[in-house]
């Protein structure tokens, strides 16, 4: 397993981590939870990511379970903050007294003292930003937290943080975790190069469209027991299977036959080989998932193939010059 730095940062990540959301604590019984995160580790994915409003913190108590006995020296653990964990009405947000509440209920979930990096799960326009910057510098100065990051901040959220910060002497965020895919390709025009101004990495998360790269939904078929059948689960890749969806899919399977890669691990080997990226995070209900997508480190995407990929899947238009 290949590593790279965090952004700017000293941190150093597995390319491809393992993510909890919508498998941990859910859809995902404990054993096969540790089964995977074990596996994962003796594969060298190290960077293990959740968050707390993952099935209401059972996501993390789950991976706490799966980490126990593990030294905690051999693993970078993220966790986010911001979205409801209770009735009231400062049970969510980024507020300082939410952030750091919600910061120990974490730490007691995960069976550990300290997380590596600590999210932002979203921007809160109800929150003065210097507010929620100070008490991440705080929880920082404590110990409780390594560095921190956001996720789906829009560019311009993300240079505001970065200003802050500098102005109050403040840690920078050091990542940025969106969606990224061959299908959802819309963190390019601003988002990545005004995070690789600033210094700071992506760790994107769904980098198989929620399964639908992987070529399993293809003629429209929709497999008993996939997450596209999951009403609930599901609900998240309902626009990757619309036809014109589907049809640059069939297109990509077909190119990745050629190609002679299994899908998957070409649509991950493609979100890795993009600038800016540090990590992709992959979901995982059975261990070979996991064997499968450790080994997309493995594949090169040469310029003769990325231009084929991107004649399917089209780049988003530059933003307009100001």
């Amino acid at each position: 397993m290949n590593h790279r730095r965090l952004g700017a940062s000293g941190l150093r990540v597995s390319e491809v981590a393992l993510g909890s959301w919508l498998t941990f604590g859910s859809s995902v019984d404990q054993e096969t939870t540790t089964r995977c995160t074990r596996r994962a580790l003796d594969l060298g994915i190290h960077f293990l990511d959740t968050a707390d409003v993952y099935v209401r913190g059972d996501a993390e108590r789950a991976l706490g379970k799966a980490l126990e006995g593990v030294p905690r020296r051999s693993y970078v653990l993220a966790s986010k903050v911001f979205w409801p964990t209770g009735e009231g009405p400062n049970d969510r947000g980024l507020s300082r007294r939410h952030v750091f509440e919600a910061l120990h209920d974490s730490l007691r979930n995960l069976r550990t003292d300290t997380l590596d990096l600590l999210q932002c799960h979203r921007y809160d326009p109800e929150t003065p930003l210097p507010e929620t910057v100070r008490a991440m510098d705080d929880l920082i100065r404590q110990g409780k937290v390594h560095y921190w990051g956001v996720s789906c901040w829009t560019g311009a959220q993300i240079a505001d943080a970065c200003r802050t910060a500098d102005l109050l002497g403040a840690p920078r965020p050091v990542s940025n975790q969106p969606p990224y895919s061959l299908l959802d390709r819309a963190i390019e025009p601003e988002v990545v190069p005004i995070s690789m101004r600033e210094g700071m990495g992506q760790v994107v998360f769904s980098p198989l469209a929620q399964g639908a790269l992987t070529g399993k939904y293809g003629g429209g078929r929709v497999p008993p027991g996939s997450r596209g059948a999951d009403e609930k689960r599901g609900v998240w890749m309902k626009k990757h299977l619309e036809e014109e969806p589907r049809r640059k899919v069939e297109a990509f399977v077909a190119l990745a036959k050629e190609a002679g890669v299994p899908p998957a691990r070409l649509a991950l080997a493609w979100v890795l080989s993009r600038p800016g990226i540090s990590s992709a995070i992959f979901g995982a209900t059975r261990v070979e998932q996991v064997e499968e997508n450790a080994a997309a480190v493995e594949v090169t995407i040469a310029p003769d193939l990325a231009a084929r990929l991107d004649a399917i899947f089209p780049p988003p238009p530059a933003p307009p010059q100001v």
